[in-house]
């Protein structure tokens, strides 16, 4: 389905980022994987997926609060690959607290890495998609790109952003096969959504299982955690042929979270 395409995914040595990076290698795309973690760990990532799937699997640990790493990293991928047709924006951190207690480094961080390390991305990726007349930019959203809670106020605005941001690269594409849409989870078990668990029984006054129950699994309806595969297959789906009518949209998958 993907076979001759290259695609970089941003935070992907873990949790939805990696899950997506697996789905696009057993699709038959090449890989730049980028984030952090142990360099051996990262490594044995890399390995395997590219003796699984028979692809190219990079590995790129540019920091997404660097713009000229970012950069770097979209030019490295095109030198590797000799273009990148499909950019996963997908890396972002999250930090729980009532406005009044949250830190400005933490308001500034993730706005960096969860905003504007979108835009610096794609930026650098789409003079390349404009000019071969393809391009597939999917950016991992969030439920919250649609709807707040409260004590993530930060997240909750870079998602807003994301999403305004993929509707306007939507249009500056559209006459290019250039698309642009947003991956809207709810609740993954992620290494992300299980650090705030604390973060938020402590901001709430509630037990870490009460914050399970009562929160994350309270705002979806289906009463199950979003699973990894599942994101990463609408992913591929946006990512290959059969899209290529669908941009500027926001794909919800989020076990009808937003529909109460």
């Amino acid at each position: 389905m993907l076979k001759s395409r290259a695609a970089v995914v941003t935070g992907s040595t873990s949790g939805i980022g990696l899950g997506v990076a697996e789905a696009l290698a057993k699709a038959g795309a090449d890989i730049m994987l980028n984030g952090f973690g142990d360099p051996a760990a990262i490594e044995r990532e890399r390995a395997r997926l590219a003796d699984r799937h028979g692809v190219n699997v990079l590995y790129d640990g540019a920091d997404m609060t660097k713009p000229d790493q970012i950069r770097a990293m979209i030019a490295g991928a095109t030198r590797a690959f000799g273009k990148v047709d499909i950019l996963v924006n997908n890396a972002g951190i999250q930090h729980v607290s009532p406005i009044e207690d949250f830190p400005d480094e933490k308001w500034d961080a993730i706005i960096a890495i969860n905003l504007s390390a979108i835009f610096h991305a794609t930026k650098a990726a789409f003079k390349g998609m404009k000019e071969r007349r393809f391009g597939r930019i999917i950016n991992i959203a969030s439920a919250h790109a649609l709807v707040a809670s409260p004590f993530k106020s930060a997240y909750v605005a870079a998602k807003h952003g994301v999403l305004g941001f993929t509707k306007t690269i939507a249009l500056e594409g559209a006459e290019f096969g250039v698309t642009a849409n947003a991956i809207c989870p709810g609740y993954v078990k992620t290494p992300l959504v299980e650090k705030q668990i604390p973060d938020t029984a402590k901001a709430r006054g509630m037990t870490e299982e009460d914050v399970i129950q009562k929160v994350i699994l309270e705002a979806q309806p289906t009463k199950n955690f979003v699973r990894v595969e599942d994101v990463a297959a609408l992913a591929v789906f946006l990512a290959g042929p059969h899209s290529a009518s669908l941009t500027g949209a926001a794909f919800q998958i989020d076990g009808g979270w937003v529909a109460k």
